[in-house]
């Protein structure tokens, strides 16, 4: 079975950058898509991003032009680049694998913004 693990949450202040990961394990082949989701206090999980098996890319509104979402085949593994991070960006952050026959999430990670 397939297992995801986030790293790179923590504390930054507004302005500022983190970059997280997500490597999978366990065995998964054929089309998938990848992405991020964050749920912050008092809301419903929402979309952050998404990448397709064949590279293509969805963002919510509210980070278009400051996250950037990628994948590594080779290491298994999707990675969050946030930028001009905001303190509405403050959020347990999950990994999401998803085909035809499953859809994994990970653990979270807390991703906070403020000063």
């Amino acid at each position: 079975q397939v297992q995801l693990v986030e790293s790179g949450g923590g504390l930054v202040q507004p302005g500022g950058s983190l970059r997280l990961s997500c490597a999978a394990s366990g065995s998964i082949f054929g089309i998938y898509t990848m992405g991020w989701y964050r749920q912050a206090p008092g809301k419903q999980r929402e979309l952050v991003a998404t990448t397709s098996n064949g590279g293509r890319t969805n963002y919510a509104d509210s980070v278009k032009g400051r996250f950037t979402i990628s994948r590594d085949n080779a290491k298994r593994t999707v990675y969050l680049q946030m930028n001009s991070l905001k303190p509405e960006d403050t959020a347990v952050y999950y990994c999401n694998l998803e085909n035809t026959y499953v859809e994994v999430w990970g653990q979270g990670t807390l991703v906070t913004v403020s000063s």
